[in-house]
């Protein structure tokens, strides 16, 4: 396996404590950066690192700092994104309970770049007993003074909070969180005024996800060249993905950028393959969001090369032949998985998390259910297929935050890739809906 930047400790005794942290390392890039460091070169080090966020969309961590306005006398905010909803990830609530201080570690590290002096966690509401964890690691980190008043004598303060959040998908779309953290309704807003100008009660505003933050320790401590050096091309450093599905070992892994994906199902080192001797049908690579690719374009591209755990190598062909690394929520299929069964499932969560806002979703989504439960339950048409991949395309696109495309691009990827699936439950309704019915393949079409 390769190195474990952030996991490298996760199962030691006590990790969890200030004192057994400490021990093994941590608060050292606190030291470091309020020490010996400017605030800009910190910021420059996470440039350096190539750091890309970590939950989903893949934007430079350090650009995005860039961006942050500092507008003189204006208290500026960092807010990390812990509300983790995307279904099929699961790291970083594994994160935050057994490495809590690592997440407190990266947000000082990162308020003091960034010059706030009150950040916040926002968690999933569902997670209590995580809340509970990360309150006692920031009691302890105050009174261990790493947090409050003149942090370690440099006249440097910050106050950290821990907010739960409503229990709603749409909360992790940063600006419909930063209106649940002001005790709105989760609605995302306009954009512009972008987060960076005007966030968090209008002031400027970064929202980070919690792996991105919990990288800034190591980038701080080991040098931007250095983390830079580990993974391909843009994609660099490590990732954590959370395997699950037909494996016969799913679970969290910390991978270098680059590993490919055939290794990572099939090599004993990670996923150890399909559970019960069965053949891989299809992958969803990032969380349940992005386009699910068939077993051939999973693990090689369109042009025959080696798929690889990358942001580049994974969307490679675009959503034609390609899919998104997002979240690294990566759900295996095996042989006996129905393709309308899971964009049904997905369609039915989609449609329940829309905040109804944008008339394209809060519709859209409702039709893509309703479609696809017909088509599940034998009541299809030839021509529904055509109106589900028409519905999916008006939605896209046309939405104030990115749900509508989450919701859309599972949808037209299932038609794009495993239409014969969908004739077949349309063809023949009775042999479809039967109990632990499967696919037979494209030959009962010809």
């Amino acid at each position: 396996m390769g190195r474990k930047l952030l996991t490298e400790h996760i199962n030691v005794e006590g990790i969890d404590t200030i004192e057994v942290y400490r021990k093994h390392g941590g608060y050292r890039s606190v030291e470091k950066a309020i020490k010996t460091m400017t605030p800009d070169e910190v910021v420059e080090e996470v440039k350096k690192s190539g750091l890309r966020g970590r939950g989903g969309a893949g934007f430079p961590t350090g650009l995005k700092w860039s961006f942050l306005a500092k507008p003189e006398g204006v208290p500026r905010y960092l807010v990390c994104n812990a509300d983790e909803s995307e279904p099929g990830t699961f790291k970083d609530r594994q994160l935050m309970s057994k490495l809590p201080h690592l997440l407190i570690e990266g947000m000082i590290t990162s308020s003091y770049a960034l010059g706030a002096n009150t950040s916040y966690i926002y968690i999933r509401g569902e997670l209590l007993y995580v809340l509970r964890i990360l309150e006692k690691a920031i009691a302890e980190a105050y009174a261990a003074g790493f947090l409050g008043k003149n942090i370690l004598g440099s006249g440097y303060d910050l106050d950290l909070y821990v907010h739960p959040g409503g229990g709603a998908y749409i909360c992790g779309e940063e600006t419909a969180l930063l209106e649940s953290l002001e005790g709105k309704r989760g609605n995302p807003r306009n954009k512009p005024p972008f987060p960076a100008v005007s966030g968090l009660y209008a002031r400027p505003t970064v929202v980070n996800n919690v792996e991105s933050i919990a990288a800034v320790p190591v980038i701080v401590n080991e040098g931007g060249d250095e983390y830079a050096k580990i993974g391909i091309g843009r994609s660099t450093g490590t990732k954590l993905i959370s395997a699950c599905g037909h494996l016969n070992k799913p679970g969290i892994y910390e991978i270098e950028m680059g590993v490919p994906v055939e290794e990572f199902i099939y090599s004993d080192e990670y996923c150890g393959g399909i559970w019960k001797g069965r053949e891989l049908k299809a992958v969803v690579a990032g969380g349940s969001s992005v386009p699910i690719l068939p077993k051939e374009l999973i693990l090689k591209t369109a042009a025959g090369e080696p798929r690889l755990m990358t942001y580049e190598s994974l969307s490679d062909g675009g959503f034609v032949t390609g899919t998104m690394l997002g979240s690294g929520g990566f759900i295996a299929m095996d042989e006996t998985t129905c393709i309308v069964r899971n964009t049904w499932n997905f369609s039915r969560f989609y449609h329940h998390e829309s905040c109804g806002q944008c008339s394209p979703c809060r519709e859209g989504t409702g039709w893509l259910e309703k479609i696809l439960h017909r088509i599940e339950h034998g009541h299809g048409t030839e021509r529904d297929i055509d109106v589900l991949a028409s519905v999916a395309k008006q939605i896209e696109g046309n939405t104030i935050c990115p749900l509508g495309e989450a919701a859309a691009w599972p949808v037209s990827a299932a038609i794009r890739h495993f239409r014969d699936e969908f004739e077949w439950h349309i063809r023949h309704p009775q042999e479809a809906t039967r109990p632990g019915a499967v696919f037979p393949g494209k030959a009962v079409l010809a």
